[in-house]
């Protein structure tokens, strides 16, 4: 199944300033989540961004707050999105029947939102360069789980060129000229 920009929304889970020091390639996945987050911006696809407890994690990184519309920030409590009302709500509102998820912790928020995510009969597809945990092995073992539970792993640049669909148009040469290198 391809991922359509019209069915789909990107998810960001997590990505708080004060967590990052200690995410394994933590800086790498920031600048892959802002890639991803523009080129979502680009071809309306709707962005949503949640935050874990922000009170005490702090906000999420600074460098993707101005590639984040304010408007889908989300904070929450619980690990799973899916679990917090307010997320869920929210998430429920934009009607995806698709979800690109990107974030951390890969083993905890970004894990349990996904398998949600999928239990509410949702296509999941997971961002393999934009998720990590503070522990690599949690991580892969994170992505072995998502496998197994039929989520989708893919790579930034498989969700670009899925949500462009077709390299006949302005939106395509845009894209190539200032994204794809």
């Amino acid at each position: 199944m391809l991922i359509q920009p019209n069915k789909s929304c990107l998810l960001v889970v997590d990505l708080q300033e004060k967590l990052l020091p200690a995410i394994h390639e933590g800086e790498a996945v920031v600048e892959n989540t802002r890639w991803l987050a523009e080129i979502a911006n680009h071809l309306s696809v709707p962005v949503l961004t949640s935050e874990q407890y922000p009170q005490g994690l702090g906000g999420t990184a600074t460098s993707l707050l101005d590639v984040l519309p304010a408007e889908g920030f989300m904070e929450k409590m619980a690990f799973s999105c899916m679990s917090d009302p307010g997320c869920n709500e929210k998430i429920n509102a934009l009607r995806p029947s698709q979800v690109v998820v990107v974030g951390t912790e890969s083993h905890v928020c970004v894990l349990q939102t996904c398998l949600q995510l999928k239990q509410q009969a949702r296509e999941v597809y997971v961002v393999e360069d934009c998720v990590s945990s503070r522990n690599p092995k949690d991580k892969e073992l994170a992505l072995e789980r998502m496998r197994q539970a039929g989520i989708y792993i893919v790579s930034r640049e498989m969700v670009a060129f899925e949500w462009l669909q077709t390299a006949n148009n302005e939106k395509f040469r845009f894209i190539s000229k200032n994204y794809l290198r």
